[in-house]
């Protein structure tokens, strides 16, 4: 599973093979998650959002959104900018680099969209070749942590190695064995990219329609979920897999079955929708109903009925517009949940 533990177990694996002291395996460590400490900075922006203009939201949330501005290649180099100047030490500069990029290289190689080359380009984008359970990234990034945890375990009534969690890390005592994880799983982060490029091209020789790569979204160990517009009504969705090829797939309607005068609110609120972020919802389905004066659009993603358990395609953006005032109110819902009321500063 890629979360922090992984992305530390990572950084330690980079840690043991160049021999670093205790204090800058600490420093190397921490390099390996500090991106996800943009939490912090997202859980503040939740928190002034609603004081904010739409121009204003939008900017900050380049900044201060998760799996934003600190999950990118320009603070990556301000980082080992940093780390230079401040240590002197090749070494550790290099493993400090190595460490923070492989977080966010890992995070831009699974499902999760993200802007890596902000400010430069800002629309999201996501590799999207590694399943977020994938097994050969879970098993070795855990592998430095277990022998750590076993091993503080082991001496937890020796007095000198009590405050040492990272005694095996610095006696080198699985450095061969960690230099061949490491090896291992470098090549699989960077081999899973290539074999996709070569599936992508045989659905679309299948399909006789162009995919989209980075559309094309893990749902699974070697097993990927696909759309592309059909028609003027329709997508297609389907499964695909390194085995079986093009598996189950249907055709997803776009609109209401019935044309309304309520049509003019599904274009409004696509409108808001598009001009919001982060943006989630790549495939917009709509559904529309009336209720005495209010009007509700309901925008989710077409991919939806192939997830069951991945908050990602299961977010909704519900608006409901009054009639006689034209005032609205947008909701998110995931999981078929009904979530909090969101600003309209995030839309307009």
């Amino acid at each position: 599973m890629v979360n922090t533990l992984s992305h530390l177990g990572i950084g330690l694996l980079i840690a043991s093979v160049v021999g670093l002291s205790n204090r800058q395996i600490k420093i190397v460590a921490l390099m390996a998650i500090l991106p996800d400490l943009d939490f912090t900075l997202n859980v503040l922006l939740l928190a002034i959002d609603q004081n904010l203009s739409h121009q204003t939201y939008n900017n900050m949330y380049y900044l201060m959104g998760h799996r934003e501005f600190m999950h990118s290649i320009i603070f990556v180099s301000l980082v080992v900018v940093y780390i230079w100047f401040k240590e002197r030490n090749r070494v550790l500069t290099i493993a400090s680099g190595a460490a923070i990029f492989s977080h966010i290289y890992l995070d831009y190689v699974t499902s999760w969209k993200m802007r890596p080359f902000f400010p430069f380009i800002t629309d999201a984008s996501t590799i999207g070749a590694l399943d977020f359970f994938d097994p050969v990234v879970t098993v070795i990034s855990f592998v430095p942590i277990f022998y750590i945890l076993a091993g503080r375990a082991k001496n937890n009534g020796v007095e000198k190695d009590r405050n040492n969690w990272f005694q095996s890390l610095t006696t080198g005592r699985h450095e061969k064995l960690y230099r061949h994880l490491l090896i291992v799983i470098t090549i699989w982060c960077l081999l899973n990219p290539v074999t996709k490029v070569f599936l992508v091209a045989n659905i679309e020789e299948t399909e006789g329609h162009n995919i989209s790569y980075q559309d094309s979204y893990p749902i699974a160990p070697g097993r990927f979920l696909s759309a592309y517009i059909y028609n003027d009504t329709h997508y297609r969705i389907f499964t695909s897999s390194y085995l079986s090829g093009i598996e189950k797939s249907r055709l997803v309607r776009i609109y209401p079955n019935n044309e309304s005068t309520s049509i003019s609110y599904m274009t409004r609120a696509k409108t808001l929708y598009d001009s919001s972020l982060p943006g989630e919802v790549d495939y917009p389905v709509y559904n529309i109903s009336v209720s005495n004066t209010n009007v509700t659009v309901t925008i989710s993603d077409a991919r939806n009925p192939y997830v069951d358990y991945w908050a990602y395609f299961k977010a909704e953006y519900v608006f409901v517009f009054d009639t006689e005032t034209e005032n609205y109110q947008v909701y998110l819902k995931r999981n078929d949940q009904f979530g909090k009321s969101l600003p309209v500063s995030h839309f307009e």
